[in-house]
């Protein structure tokens, strides 16, 4: 373990610059130096799984430790001794058993697809692009209505696409953060053998998470991978996509860490909003590399936090009220479901509406029936 942390000078950026640290018992380069003089026990009083793995430690360590995957390792050490919440453990069983976290049986995968009329990808057959939809979007009701969108921004274009149903499974990118690394590779393995049994073009996701594992943690996949805002802008941009309805809000774009900070897509999702019609776009002050975590990534949104200060979502909540905005924009599932709570529990539902990129699109090409 301590191998991942050889060059670490104790110099305290990664503390600094952690968002969770200001609300949590989280102090990475405490938790650094109890591992090299070997302090036992550490995990209970330095918050390890608080950790959001957004990774701006990692960005800002002048020696280029890899904090996070430190983090990672440490939470598999405690998996193996059974140290973990209850909450973890089913969301792990879950992944094993049902191929999502979200305790629901594969067989309802495909469920919000009802009267869709999409195309189920079958062995043997090829597509232009495979929408691999995710298991948030799949099972939890709010997020449905992001792949939804997505069917009907692809099928108004006679897009080439296709999903595979109640076959696809977990990608792996958050249970191998919160430390099961073990399951992580059965799922890598599970769905190399199933991409290998079709022709896929390009496959693109509706999260950033699950673009971030199959882009840089699965082995080389044998097409191109994306995150759907760069497909959607490419659609715009060469004039597939156009829109009917202008879009009359003022909005500001929610950075996802995993897209961000992790990928360094900063423009496309930005591109698409400046190109729909009527919306006015506004900044962060903390946008783009500096932008605040919402604290759904690292498997957060099946770990029961120890604090109980301000979330960072609220956090963003509130800044996004001081800039007037209609809308706070997003492009990932998680940051949708946080940002959501946290205008419920800041009482501005009737002030601000939280929304993916997608969906504005959706809103502004749907013509009337």
């Amino acid at each position: 373990m301590n191998d991942l942390l050889l060059g670490c000078i104790q110099c305290g950026r990664c503390t600094g610059g952690c968002p969770v640290s200001t609300r949590s018992s989280l102090n990475i380069r405490k938790l650094i130096y109890h591992s090299l003089i070997k302090i036992k026990d550490k995990s209970k009083d330095l918050g390890m799984w608080e950790c959001t793995t957004c990774s701006t430690c990692s960005d800002r360590c002048p020696k280029g430790v890899k904090i996070v995957d430190y983090i990672i390792t440490m939470r598999g050490d405690e998996i193996e001794r059974g140290k973990i919440q209850p909450t973890i453990r089913d969301t792990l069983e879950s992944v094993l058993k049902f191929g999502n976290p979200w305790g629901r049986i594969r067989e309802k995968r495909a469920e919000w697809m009802e009267d869709e009329g999409v195309r189920i990808l079958k062995p043997g057959e090829s597509v232009e692009y495979l929408y691999f939809v995710g298991c948030t979007p799949c099972y939890e009701t709010r997020t449905q209505d992001l792949a939804r969108s997505m069917v009907r921004v692809l099928k108004s274009i006679s897009c080439d696409f296709a999903i595979l149903g109640t076959k696809e499974t977990c990608c792996g990118n958050e249970i191998k953060r919160m430390g099961e690394v073990g399951l992580f590779e059965i799922l890598y393995e599970e769905n190399t053998k199933l991409f290998n049994q079709i022709k896929i073009g390009t496959l693109f996701t509706t999260s950033p998470h699950c673009f971030n594992t199959f882009k840089n943690e699965y082995p080389p996949l044998q097409f191109e991978i994306e995150h759907y805002t760069a497909i959607i802008n490419k659609f715009i941009v060469n004039g597939k996509i156009t829109f009917q309805n202008d879009f009359e809000r003022k909005v500001v774009f929610h950075d996802p860490c995993f897209l961000g900070k992790q990928n360094e897509i900063f423009e496309e999702p930005r591109e698409i909003l400046r190109k729909v019609p009527g919306i006015t776009l506004v900044e962060y002050e903390r946008s783009r590399e500096r932008s605040l975590c919402c604290e759904g990534g690292g498997g957060r949104m099946w770990v029961e936090s120890e604090s109980d200060k301000e979330r960072l979502a609220v956090t963003r909540v509130k800044d996004a009220a001081g800039l007037g905005v209609d809308v706070i924009a997003t492009a990932c599932p998680f940051c949708l479901l946080t940002l959501e709570d946290a205008v419920k529990t800041t009482n501005l539902e009737d002030t601000i509406k939280v929304m993916d990129i997608v969906e504005i699109v959706d809103e502004a090409v749907k013509t009337e029936e």
